[in-house]
């Protein structure tokens, strides 16, 4: 009713959610920039209400739609990753195996999936055995029948 918006931002991300932060946003071929003007906690999740949306007719066209904001603005640790890092990267298997290229990074409360070729893998230590950014590749070793 006044014109909140759900929000799950990725950990990297969280700390960005503040009242007058500035997004870029992506909802199908529409890309633009939104500034939030309010933040707050609810269930788990984010509810933000964005600059000039005052209602729920207001705010229903982002439904759906992804905020980013300039890498330099988010701190990433070891071990973490952006979908930007991940996003066309080659995964290969142990034996060098090519297997596709990342097309979409998925973030769910399990665990974040890899979209290759419309299947998806999950970013767990048990398949993801090593992630180089700078050689543009996925290493994973799928259980049988992941990749069928």
């Amino acid at each position: 009713m006044r014109g909140e918006l759900k929000c799950d931002p990725t950990p990297a991300g969280q700390a960005l959610f503040t009242p007058g932060a500035e997004f870029g946003y992506r909802l199908g071929a529409t890309e633009a920039s939104l500034t939030l003007a309010a933040v707050r906690p609810h269930k788990g999740r984010l509810l933000v209400r964005v600059r000039g949306v005052d209602d729920a007719e207001s705010a229903a066209r982002y439904v759906g739609a992804v905020l980013y904001a300039d890498r330099a603005r988010l701190d990433v640790g070891p071990g973490e990753y952006l979908d930007a890092d991940l996003i066309g990267a080659r995964v290969v298997s142990l034996a060098d195996d090519d297997l596709g290229r990342v097309d979409e990074v998925l973030h769910y409360p399990a665990s974040d999936l890899l979209v290759v070729d419309g299947k998806m893998i999950p970013m767990v230590r048990a398949i993801v055995r090593e992630i180089d950014l700078k050689g543009g590749r996925v290493v994973i070793d799928p259980p049988p029948g992941l990749l069928d």
